[in-house]
């Protein structure tokens, strides 16, 4: 029996669109023109439903997209996957340069400093206007760090975990 591909996230379902069963939803992928040629993906649900399914329209809304799934037909079925995921197989994406990766490979990342502290866990990455901002929650406690060479030490794909190097000032509240 063939192993399952490994998938990798290129969309964050927003929500239900219409009454056809569509989707909004938000790009995780820099690969211009990725929603426009996909034929089939795999919809993942916050409960960890799988669902395979054929994509039979995409089209622009905004700075999102709105995607018809062959298996989605209504409003309700649509509603199941509200936050979830679109993924398709890891084989499928291109490589990149070396020093740059994939969202979703950094998100779930150990983060800790340079001097071995423990940071907490990548949890999202904010599109802001001059670079990315990872946000790394521990507890109820968020850190904000710039995705920028001067702060990103090191990165482990493998190992999960990412090495920051902190500047002064950068955890002044984070024992309040």
């Amino acid at each position: 029996m063939a192993e399952a591909p490994e998938l990798v996230a290129i969309g964050k379902i927003e929500k239900p669109f219409g009454i056809r069963g569509e989707l909004r939803v938000r790009s995780l992928s820099d690969v211009p023109g990725r929603f426009e040629a996909l034929e089939r993906v795999t919809l993942v649900a916050p409960s960890g439903r799988a669902l395979d399914t054929m994509v039979n329209r995409v089209r622009e809304h905004g700075d999102s997209y709105v995607l018809a799934f062959e298996a989605l037909t209504t409003p309700e079925d649509a509603a199941e996957f509200r936050g979830g995921l679109i993924k398709i197989p890891r084989d499928q994406t291109p490589p990149l340069p070396a020093g740059q990766y994939y969202e979703c490979d950094l998100v779930g990342m150990q983060v800790r400093s340079e001097q071995g502290q423990q940071l907490g866990i990548l949890e999202q990455v904010l599109e802001t206007g001059s670079n990315h901002v990872f946000v790394v929650r521990a507890g109820k406690r968020e850190l904000l760090l710039p995705a920028t060479r001067q702060v990103v030490a090191a990165v482990d794909v493998q190992g999960r975990s990412m090495t920051v190097r902190l500047v002064k000032g950068m955890l002044d509240d984070w024992d309040r």
